[in-house]
């Protein structure tokens, strides 16, 4: 999330040598601007408001700037991952309904440190979100893609269970995995993981570093700060 979407989108073209984005009209029925980039089969998104008193607005003033705002996970059933997140009391807070894709956004109140969204997409390597390219097809596409997320928490143990079970993946241990408090959940079906820090600096729950395997990065070997999130490489 940013308040000026053109220059995020902007830097984030000449680090990462990154194509022109995809802007999707539909983000301003939030009162929202976006850029869509891909990274490997994996997307990285900028948004911002567009008009005063939007979420994302009031998102901006409580963290004091730029930061990372939600986290996009696809599923493979989303009518099974719908009534999962139901059974634990997760309230939603918008839905989407096309034949090719489809999303829940689940209240952050329900499941701390960003927003989370449960999306399903037909076929599955497709991602209307992305735009024309990705609609009902995958395009050619460079390698790589997000493999990670930290997020800062109030309690990250919590935090990380939570978010597993959201998810319907297995759970951490009861206590910090690291004598600093982090506690990770590994995403068994990508590859991927999740890292919960404490949340520090004043700023309260948001995510914090995205790390990205094969980066085409033009400004040197990271890792950058960009719209208040660290991004960083990462091998394979």
């Amino acid at each position: 999330m940013a308040r000026d979407c053109g220059q995020v989108a902007g830097e984030l073209r000449r680090t990462f040598g990154w194509p022109a984005p995809f802007h999707d009209p539909g983000v301003g029925q939030f009162g929202l601007t976006n850029a869509v980039f891909a990274a490997g089969d994996t997307f990285v998104e900028v948004v911002a408001p567009a008009r005063p008193g939007t979420t994302a607005g009031r998102y901006l003033e409580r963290r004091g700037g730029d930061g990372g705002y939600m986290a996009i996970f696809q599923v493979k059933d989303l009518a099974a991952a719908r009534r999962r997140v139901a059974g634990l009391g997760v309230r939603v807070v918008w839905t989407a309904e096309l034949p090719d894709i489809a999303a829940t956004h689940l209240h952050p109140g329900d499941v701390p440190g960003a927003i989370v969204s449960l999306d399903w997409a037909d076929p599955e390597q497709s991602w209307r979100w992305a735009g024309p390219s990705w609609t009902g097809r995958v395009p050619d596409h460079a390698p790589g893609g997000v493999t990670g997320l930290t997020i800062e928490a109030r309690d990250p143990a919590a935090a990380a269970r939570r978010w597993a079970a959201v998810l319907g993946i297995p759970a951490p241990g009861r206590g910090p995995t690291t004598a600093d408090g982090h506690t990770t959940v590994e995403l068994p079906d990508s590859g991927q993981r999740l890292r919960f820090v404490p949340a520090g600096g004043g700023r309260g729950e948001g995510i914090t570093e995205v790390t990205i395997a094969g980066l085409p990065a033009t400004g040197g070997g990271g890792p950058w700060v960009i719209g208040g999130v660290r991004f960083a490489g990462e091998e394979g």
